[in-house]
């Protein structure tokens, strides 16, 4: 082998070690990065956050969806061993049951971190208190969330006080009805008033349970609303 063609084998093989290396401290820097995060949620598990730090684990959540950044963190087969015995969600969200409006998706957050409530318009009916209340007097969850959404389809039924015969559909539009009536001589559009609207009625309804009430008076329980936006992903705070 001649002289230069040693010093190209040589050049090729440094540039090979290069390449590897860099690579390498790629993958390390990500492991890191990866193991950085994994400890900081195991920490976070072992203490229920305040209701700010809640909601703000809510917030964080959304902006890592709308930005296509999610992490899905608790979705490992290790989790389901983690939560077996116990779950201690640090949310509770009352959303509709419409297939577009997923809370564990729209939040970026894993099993065992959300109590969901579902159910058409997202209104407060005895069963879905009584669930909520078993959420946060049981499980001690620190906050709550009534989430609304766009062009919402049983609070469109209310606007047009639509219903099917020999069915329970009106059970919602009734419900609902009081928040449109609210909105119907404001300004902009009627659906995503009454949308608003039924969020914040909802909320009212809620905070009559002496069991809401008590732990919202010792700072134990925030009760807020959302707005989500199905074009965007985004969710707006409603207070």
């Amino acid at each position: 082998m001649t002289s230069s063609m040693k010093q190209e084998s040589n050049f090729s093989d440094r540039r090979k070690f290069l390449q590897l290396g860099t690579v390498t401290a790629l993958g390390l820097l990500v492991s890191a990065s990866d193991l950085v995060w994994d400890v900081e949620q195991a920490q976070a598990d072992t203490l229920q956050p305040t209701p700010d730090q809640a909601l703000q684990k809510l917030i964080e959540g959304n902006q890592r969806f709308v930005n296509h950044l999610m992490r899905r963190p608790h979705q490992a087969s290790t989790r389901l061993q983690e939560v077996s015995q116990a779950q201690h969600p640090f949310a509770t969200i009352l959303s509709c049951a419409d297939s577009r409006v997923l809370p564990e998706m729209l939040f970026d957050q894993g099993i065992g971190d959300l109590f969901d409530v579902r159910v058409a318009g997202n209104i407060a009916t005895p069963e879905v208190l009584g669930s909520i209340e078993y959420a946060v007097a049981l499980l001690e969850t620190p906050l709550l969330m009534v989430l609304g959404h766009e062009r919402c389809g049983a609070v469109t039924a209310a606007v047009k006080n639509e219903s099917l015969a020999n069915s329970q559909i009106d059970s919602f539009v009734k419900a609902i009805k009081p928040s449109v009536e609210r909105v119907k001589q404001q300004p902009g559009n009627l659906v995503d008033n009454a949308i608003i609207a039924n969020v914040q009625d909802q909320i009212e309804n809620l905070k009559t349970s002496p069991i809401l009430r008590d732990r919202t008076e010792s700072n134990k329980l925030k009760i807020l609303g959302g707005r989500y936006d199905l074009d965007t992903g985004k969710v707006t705070i409603i207070t």
